[in-house]
């Protein structure tokens, strides 16, 4: 059977059955559902302290689940939460790119403009006897020992690779052939191995249906996540999203390029029935122009507000069960910003761990796509012709722009376009030649009857 190491961003998730890593207003998102062997991590940020909360992403028999996490210090019980999957899927919903239409307006009779809006803002697994002893033979050194929720969870440390992939062998843990430099690097780092497993004995008493977030807080002076693990045995490029809480401003790589996704551009009408698709084309062409060697930024904003909203922004409660620790007491006013980061990665074009910042830049950022709906009444004014003048071109931009985001053939959404009602035609040579609009005009003449 295939065997996968997958990274949740800081775990490797390793399986022995197949597995899966790790104004206007809105009508549309692309969430992480979109992407197979998508992992989801949310990680909270203030000063040293660090909270990671680790989504598995996992299709598979639970009796051949194990997560194995690079942490930089070791971890006590009371560092070790067990989370509710629909926080990490809110902040997801919230944080999602999205898609927002508009509808023109009588160009004889516009509204008057709006006026301004205000933003709302347990006991131990034992890990006994003959186990014990070989870990002191292999140099590996069960540092401690928790059951939490339905996760049975061990720490260890090792004075080797090899003794440390042995063990972890013997005990279950298929670990992939190649694992030995990666693991010995985190060694060399000092780090500790966080190792959880399913207890099925557990999780059937509980009632729980699906594996849960596996939380850890610890204090850090290195902002990082890493994800090395997770390509050792990879069969192709892996997808990361990474969702941050800080209390001042966005975060950023250090170590690699951090680029906004393409945003705030006009599509065609008939992307609405094929967001998804759209989604991942675009994103697909972006990570081809920066041959996969970029992070992207997809959302930058604000918690307790969003223009628009794709998802309910995040309580107060819930960030601090994310990890927002200075929500609490006298520093409650204090707010939280929301970074989306989004990067596809094999070993090859992210060979290191992400290192990550906090910035001053609190400006806001969403994955923004926007449909206008033409105005199809009587239009007899001045302002009218003009605007009917227009649409052509506009049209025809929007066409332009989303071959150019998607790498879909432009005759071919042309073609899409006219099927929606909307047909962008090129002008003719003759129209070029005098600036004469009569045949565009014509061209159009059927969106308005």
């Amino acid at each position: 059977m295939r065997l996968r190491l997958l990274a949740a961003a800081a775990a490797a998730l390793l399986a022995a059955s197949p597995a899966s890593a790790f104004c206007g207003f809105y009508v549309a998102k692309a969430d992480t559902k979109l992407f197979n062997r998508a992992s989801k991590v949310v990680l909270a940020r203030d000063g040293n302290r660090n909270v990671i909360t680790m989504a598995p992403d996992y299709q598979g028999s639970l009796r051949d689940f194990a997560m194995v996490i690079p942490v930089p210090t070791l971890i006590q019980r009371n560092q070790i939460n067990v989370a509710d999957p629909a926080l990490v899927e809110k902040i997801d919903a919230y944080s999602a790119p999205r898609l927002v239409e508009y509808f023109d307006s009588d160009p004889c009779n516009p509204p008057p403009p709006p006026p301004p809006v205000a933003m709302s803002a347990e006991s131990t697994v034992q890990v006994t006897g003959s186990r014990v002893r070989r870990a002191n033979a292999l140099g590996v050194k069960i540092e401690a020992q928790y059951q939490v929720g339905e996760y049975d969870i061990l720490i260890l440390s090792a004075k080797q690779s090899g003794g440390l992939v042995t063990w972890l062998t013997e005990n279950g843990y298929r670990m992939p052939p190649g694992a030995g430099p990666t693991v010995a690097s985190y060694l060399k780092q000092n780090m500790k191995f966080f190792v959880a497993k399913v207890n099925l004995d557990r999780q059937a008493a509980a009632g729980v249906q699906q594996l849960r977030p596996i939380q850890v807080a610890y204090e850090h002076r290195k902002f990082m996540l890493p994800i090395r693990l997770g390509t050792v045995n990879a069969a192709g490029p892996q997808e990361l999203f990474v969702f941050a809480l800080t209390p001042n401003g966005r975060v950023e790589t250090t170590n690699y390029r951090t680029v906004k996704l393409p945003s705030d551009l006009d599509v065609p009408v008939f992307v609405k029935a094929q967001f998804p698709a759209f989604y991942k084309a675009m994103f697909g062409t972006a990570v081809n122009r920066e041959q996969m060697r970029a992070v992207f930024l997809e959302y930058a904003w604000d918690s307790r507000s969003c223009d628009p909203c794709s998802g309910e922004p995040l309580r107060d409660d819930e960030a601090r069960k994310l990890g927002a620790m200075w929500l609490a007491g006298e520093n409650r006013d204090r707010g939280v910003f929301v970074t989306r980061l989004h990067l596809r990665y094999t070993r090859d074009t992210f060979p290191e761990d992400l290192m990550l910042q906090e910035t001053s830049d609190s400006s806001n950022f969403q994955g923004r796509y926007v449909l206008r709906h033409a105005y199809t009444g009587p239009a007899r004014c001045e302002a009218g012709r003009r605007y009917k003048q227009d649409l052509v071109r506009r049209w025809d931009k929007e066409a332009q722009t989303l071959a150019n985001l998607t790498g879909w053939g432009i005759n071919d959404i042309r073609g899409r376009m006219k099927l929606s009602g909307k047909a962008p035609e090129p002008e003719a040579w003759w129209d070029k030649l005098w600036g004469n609009l009569q045949h565009g005009l014509a061209r159009i003449t059927s969106a308005f009857v």
